[in-house]
């Protein structure tokens, strides 16, 4: 939780994506991981990329509400951005977020902010939830999950992803992210990532998934999933994947 005068990573991703909804400290917090990193922004703006050809993808199949999970800003790409008829609950843990992110969408009948925590389906406000997913446990909808994975133990994000599969109606889609172990090469801005944060051989991503079953292209770098023309080459920092509650 970042207080008020704090870095946010909700907020430094805004900057590195060409947004307006950050502060200084944040661009200073940023520039402080790049000097022990390297560039960030490509690498961030491949990641909304792939969150915008899953969300496509999801709405492609008739699909037409959307729980966002660790939502960060809501602009700059995404889902409600993305999917235009789609309803879009975003969640977030980080009180100063939601505020953010309540701001920016304050004239929408379509999308909503509330405080929502993945590991805790119960956290999610209610009359949100019925207001911008009224199909959660009825109907698909689709589940976005990126930036969540490289904070849980594999316990803790087993059991969340299991609980969602549990909870969302068959025929239900998760769009996920996982941090590969690129970052092991850089220590400095490793540590600065704090000690819940945890990379995964690729290996191990698939498994994670549980019930959930990926796509034909499985569990790739995000900028091979479903490229439209030639990526941009990026570092293979995250791995992407689509995964469907199978219906029936």
């Amino acid at each position: 939780m970042a207080a008020p005068d704090a870095p946010s990573t909700a907020r430094m991703i805004d900057h590195w994506l060409g947004g307006a909804h950050h502060r200084p400290v944040d661009v200073a917090a940023a520039a402080a991981f790049e000097s022990a990193y390297g560039p960030c922004a490509a690498i961030f703006r491949s990641l909304r990329d792939f969150l915008g050809r899953a969300v496509r993808a999801i709405a492609a199949e008739g699909v037409d509400e959307f729980l966002v999970f660790g939502a960060g800003v809501p602009t700059c790409g995404n889902v409600h951005e993305v999917a235009p008829e789609a309803t879009v609950l975003y969640t977030d843990v980080d009180p100063e977020t939601v505020r953010l992110g309540r701001c920016l969408l304050a004239g929408s009948d379509r999308a909503g902010y509330g405080r929502g925590d993945a590991t805790d389906i119960g956290t999610l406000d209610p009359a949100l939830l019925h207001r911008f997913v009224p199909g959660w446990g009825r109907r698909p909808v689709g589940v976005v999950f990126l930036g969540l994975a490289a904070f849980l133990d594999d316990d803790t994000l087993a059991r969340t992803l299991d609980e969602l599969y549990e909870t969302a109606a068959p025929g239900s889609w998760l769009a996920i992210d996982f941090d590969s172990e690129e970052l092991a090469g850089h220590p400095e801005a490793l540590a600065m990532m704090g000690p819940a944060f945890r990379m995964r051989a690729p290996e191990r991503f698939a498994p994670l998934l549980g019930r959930w079953r990926p796509t034909a292209e499985g569990v790739v770098p995000v900028a091979r999933w479903r490229p439209v023309g030639e990526p941009e080459p990026v570092p293979d920092a995250f791995h992407g994947a689509l995964a469907r509650r199978p219906p029936g």
